[in-house]
């Protein structure tokens, strides 16, 4: 089945070629730099403060500073904050407006700053959850509506040359389109793609779009989609990429990758923002990691591949045949280097989730345990842990239980006879274009793929080596193993989220095997299965859906997050979304199981998935409500503390 294209070459890295947009001095888009930016988290009526949080955003790289203006009296503030800010030396940085259901907040602030961003969603509609029934004439009507309310600011932007920003957000979708398409990509395409072409019939131009979600799967399809769509129409606007509600920490770090990262790799992407529950000039550093990747990529091609019925718009699992406890419908595993010098003792194999008690005589293991240790030549002369098993290379292999042998491709060919449950081979991609080693993995039906590649272009490479192995008839499960020389542990949880991210996003891939000689093996395993969590492959602990906080903002969400984190950390494959405010509330939670919402002074709404439950909680009491709630719906269980007083065994 032919799919429309979304990216200008799948084999090759390429910029999509998108339509340059001017935000005052600014160019985004076109032959532009791929720019920075983030939001300010103070109250936006505070103009000292915001004006000195935009600053240190500034300072720290920031390109474009995005400030809330809930309503018209924030919208005129924002004539203040940019004077303030040109009287410091910063006037060329343009500032955005962000609007949602106000209407004449966004004129008014189209008066005094370079860029206003929208919501689709909410922006002429008031979410309430219904589902209505429209007739083409009624949904007609609501088109007409819209045109009628959102034409006024699209001329004026166009009159005084100001820049827009058309935001989808997956938890946002109108009643209107979630009537009609239904929570999907295709629903948080059509949003946009409605305001865009009033843009159009108004003959303005200076637009950015773009598709956020808190699920990297649903923002990484909808981007996709969105282009594909535009490029049907003759659209060419610059793309805005980001994961919407990300969290904090490591998870935030690696959700953002995993989304954002996904889409540079195919050229997508012309602004950057990572939204993280932390102080607003932590983002950029954040996202110019992510981007400074690209900024001298090559445009060595990959060997191409037929993608055969591969479709970029949907999630399926490759299907690959079962070998022991890989490939099949089992979740993907885990794998981690432990060769070296040092002796191998249980104390190794602490970082990677198990933890032997000398006085229990007993291995304790975490939800972040790993399936697989590799130990090159060494033996490993302690009773393992029931869940474990270990690789060794092959010639050092003597046929332990639960010790798998690692052979590579030119070795794998030369063995005739393979009694053993389950073999890895090691190869690079351009061991598949051996039309001889593609048969011999057909007829092994114990082989399990190791894979990795020495391509710049590592996912375009990785990627086209599976369509080959489908189009060989070859159902051989994959594990994917890549190196990272980085010494900075950011940069590995970044690059490696992107890297391997993007594949099991596209259903591809049974195991991921990263490693990097300058990270602990914590690092590394945290790493691997903080990526599994974001692909939503495997789920191994709670996930929180967290907003980056701004000005409308009613509660310190660092800190609340921190608290609710400290006491449901435990809930393993519970979402919980944590959102400052109403705007960012159910809606925005999109597929959270439980909501904490800000919905006033010092009050809390929680919320089980998009329903109500409790209002005006106080906010000394709110966490302890949560439990509660959580305990009502069966969703609760008992932390086992940790074994305190662990000997090295």
């Amino acid at each position: 089945m032919e799919h429309p294209t979304y990216c200008p070459d799948r084999f090759r890295y390429q910029r999509r070629a998108s339509r340059q947009v001017h935000i005052g001095t600014l160019t985004l888009g076109g032959d532009a730099p791929i720019r920075l930016q983030s939001m300010t988290t103070t109250d936006t009526m505070d103009i000292a403060g915001t004006v000195e949080q935009s600053i240190r955003m500034i300072e720290a790289g920031c390109e474009l500073v995005r400030i809330t203006a809930p309503s018209k009296r924030e919208a005129a503030a924002l004539g203040q904050i940019k004077a303030e800010l040109t009287a410091r030396g910063h006037g060329h940085i343009p500032v955005v407006a962000d609007i949602h259901f106000t209407p004449n907040a966004a004129e008014v602030a189209a008066d005094h700053v370079e860029k206003v961003r929208v919501n689709p969603g909410n922006y002429a509609d008031k979410k309430k959850f219904e589902d209505i029934a429209y007739t083409d004439a009624s949904y007609a009507a609501e088109l007409e509506r819209i045109r009628a309310k959102f034409s006024p600011l699209v001329l004026k932007c166009k009159d005084l040359g100001r820049a827009m920003r058309i935001g989808t957000n997956h938890g946002s979708l109108s009643d209107r389109i979630m009537s009609r398409f239904g929570d999907t990509a295709e629903g948080m395409v059509e949003s946009a793609l409605e305001f865009l072409r009033i843009c159009r019939e108004h003959d303005y131009h200076d637009v950015v779009i773009s598709m956020k979600s808190s699920n990297p799967q649903v923002m990484v399809h909808a981007y996709r989609l969105l282009v594909a769509r535009m490029d049907a129409e003759g659209m060419n606007y610059p793309l805005h990429l980001g994961v919407t509600e990300a969290g904090d920490g490591e998870d935030g770090r690696i959700k953002s990758a995993v989304g954002i990262g996904t889409l540079l790799e195919d050229g997508l992407g012309d602004t950057v923002r990572v939204s993280l529950t932390e102080a607003p000039e932590a983002e950029i550093p954040v996202a110019r990691k992510l981007v400074e990747r690209y900024a001298n990529r090559t445009q060595a091609a990959v060997p191409q591949a037929d993608s055969g019925d591969w479709d970029p718009f949907t999630y399926r699992r490759r299907v690959a045949r079962e070998v022991a406890n890989i490939g099949g419908k089992h979740v993907p595993v885990v794998v981690h280097t432990l060769a070296g010098d040092e002796p191998l003792t249980p104390a190794r194999l602490y970082g990677c989730g198990y933890r032997y008690s000398v006085p229990l005589d007993k291995w304790n293991l975490d939800d972040l345990a790993c399936d697989y240790v590799y130990v090159s030549e060494q033996e490993v002369d302690f009773e393992l842990p029931g869940t474990l098993n270990v690789v060794q290379d092959w010639r050092a292999w003597k046929g332990r239980a639960r010790h798998v042998p690692l052979i590579d491709a030119a070795d794998f060919m030369n063995e005739l006879a393979w009694t053993v449950d389950r073999v890895f081979v090691s190869a690079q991609t351009h061991d598949l274009l051996n039309p001889a080693f593609l048969t011999r993995l057909v007829n092994v039906p114990q082989a399990v793929l190791v894979l990795g590649t020495t391509a710049e272009h590592a996912m375009a490479d990785l990627r086209a080596a599976c369509w080959r192995l489908d189009a060989a008839g070859c159902s051989v499960p994959v594990i994917w193993r890549r190196a990272y020389a980085t010494e900075d542990a950011e940069t590995f949880q970044l690059h490696a989220a992107t890297d391997f991210g993007g594949l099991l996003l596209d259903g591809m891939g049974d195991g991921v095997w990263p490693e990097a000689a300058a990270m602990s093996l914590q690092v590394r395993n945290s790493t691997a299965f903080g990526i599994l969590q974001a692909t939503r492959t495997r789920i191994s602990k709670t996930e929180y859906i967290s907003c980056p906080s701004c000005g409308r903002t009613l509660f310190d969400l660092q800190e609340t997050t921190a608290k609710i984190r400290a006491v449901t950390s435990h809930l393993k494959g519970i979402k919980i979304g944590i959102m400052g405010c109403i705007v960012n509330g159910p809606g925005e939670m999109a597929d959270a199981d439980y909501g904490y919402v800000g919905t006033g002074p010092g009050v809390i709404t929680l919320y089980k998935e998009r329903e109500v439950v409790q209002r005006n909680v106080p906010e000394s009491e709110a966490v302890d409500a949560l439990i509660e709630l959580i305990r009502q719906h069966g969703d609760w269980v008992e932390a086992v503390a940790s074994e305190h007083n662990e000997a090295e065994g």
